[in-house]
């Protein structure tokens, strides 16, 4: 496996555009909170790390990870932010339901990307189990939550 035993989330922070002034959404997926919480956390450190103040920093719940895209775009068409990072995690169970909700978020966050001029930024761990999920959520292989917060920032000054 490509990330074995690496931490991908490390970042150098001289080469990330400052945060100051920009305003971000976080829509966090309540399912499988114990991994979108670490997420979430992972995301807010290196925002604020990066500059962006707490005020300038939107947080809204939604059950699933593939009601990511509807809060996405009401985040967007409400709040006046210059990203938004959808955060969920789906873990692979016995039926189809996996493929069919990770198809529909992967491709809902990719419509709202070319139908809006605010970017967002899909943290959705699509995992074969808990344990992966674990690793990936603050664990022995990082914080997708940082990685996904350093890429808003760089994708919210692309779009100013």
């Amino acid at each position: 496996m490509a990330t074995e035993n690496k931490n991908l989330s490390a970042y150098d922070k001289a080469t990330i555009p400052n945060a100051n002034g920009l305003r971000f959404g976080i829509v966090v997926s309540e399912w499988n909170s114990e991994i979108t919480e670490g997420l979430y956390n992972g995301a807010i450190d290196a925002l604020v790390d990066c500059g962006a103040q707490s005020s300038d920093i939107i947080r809204w719940n939604v059950p699933g990870s593939f009601e990511l895209t509807f809060g996405s775009k009401k985040m967007i068409q409400t709040q006046k932010v210059d990203a938004v990072i959808a955060i969920g995690s789906v873990i692979q169970g016995e039926t189809k339901h996996f493929d069919f909700v990770c198809d529909a978020t992967a491709q809902g966050i990719k419509d709202l990307n070319i139908t809006t001029d605010v970017p967002v930024i899909f943290c959705v761990l699509t995992d074969n189990n808990m344990q992966q999920a674990i690793d990936r959520s603050g664990g022995k292989h990082g914080n997708k939550g940082t990685e996904a917060a350093i890429a808003a920032i760089k994708m919210a000054v692309l779009g100013n």
